[in-house]
């Protein structure tokens, strides 16, 4: 037994050792890329800033383009709907420039999970268990320590995502990253009606009932003070830059940013992923109700 237990604590110390090798190699990669993307001239189309160490795509180079582009002087971000943080859009500033930061997640075991990582005591770095409304984000960012101007929000909680934006008041960020659900398509100006309970699951069988248009959140953008500057080539996610910190940075309109998604993340009613596509997720998802933003009326998709 003691032997077997001394093996195990071998491989234990093996697969630790391996991982750390492994996460240095990869940001001393990002690193190398970041320094690239500082360079880069003025972009047509933000993909071509791309590079993904973090992100679920290449969302980690567009943030390293963009924070090079404008001016940020407090150099904080906000990020909703992390889970356990092993993905997402703001680690790599966190982890490459020091960044320091508010997470905030519905799920207790991912909040335990970000405590128990070395990044939570070698950086500046806040987190709060809540699900997150309306009613009690601004509440939630004051409680993390944060007021007025801030370099980064990113939001991607897969429901209220317009409507949580539109609350925000306490903090006001240069640069916003917003989930938007490209199955809506790019012609109406449409969200999800508010529910302060909101869960994607549970809304639709299909997981495709979600979110808000591009065009919605441009139109919220411009009501904030924002450019909206472009997508992920993946097409889930806008980036917004603050008006008077736009600089040299082209602003595009919704039509032009438009990215169709290619993700096939759908269900049938029995909850098996059915992998639809192109028109076919629109057309399940047709005839349900959604709240248009520019005439402020329930309409159906």
């Amino acid at each position: 037994m003691k032997r077997l237990r001394k093996l195990a604590n071998v491989l234990y110390h093996s697969l630790y050792t391996t991982r750390k090798t492994q996460q240095t190699d990869i940001l001393l990669l990002g690193k190398l890329l970041a320094r690239q993307n500082k360079q880069l001239p003025i972009l047509n189309d933000l993909a071509e800033a791309e590079f993904k160490i973090f992100s679920q795509a290449g969302d980690d180079g567009i943030i390293q383009y963009l924070i090079h582009k404008v001016e940020i002087s407090n150099k904080t971000f906000i990020e909703f709907g992390v889970e356990n943080y092993v993905e997402s859009n703001t680690r790599f500033l966190l982890q490459n420039d020091n960044w320091s930061g508010l997470l905030i997640d519905g799920d207790l075991r991912s909040i335990d999970y970000i405590k128990s990582d070395d990044i939570y005591y070698q950086h500046q770095l806040e987190v709060a268990h809540s699900f997150i409304t309306a009613e009690n984000i601004n509440n939630l960012i004051t409680a993390g320590g944060l007021s007025g101007e801030i370099g980064l929000l990113s939001i991607d909680i897969d429901g209220n995502d317009y409507w949580i934006w539109k609350a925000i008041q306490v903090v006001q960020p240069v640069i916003v990253v917003i989930e938007y659900n490209s199955v809506m398509g790019k012609d109406r100006a449409v969200t999800v009606p508010y529910k302060a309970d909101f869960v994607r699951e549970k809304e639709h069988y299909s997981h495709l009932y979600f979110g808000a248009s591009l065009k919605a959140l441009c139109a919220l953008a411009e009501e904030k003070g924002y450019y909206f500057v472009g997508s992920n080539s993946y097409g889930n996610n806008a980036y917004f830059v603050k008006k008077e910190r736009l600089g040299a940075l082209k602003a595009v309109s919704a039509e032009e940013g438009y990215v169709m998604s290619h993700f096939r993340e759908s269900r049938d009613k029995n909850g098996q992923q059915n992998y639809l596509s192109g028109a076919d997720r629109y057309a399940c998802i047709k005839g349900l109700q959604v709240y248009n933003v520019e005439n402020n009326a329930m309409e159906i998709l």
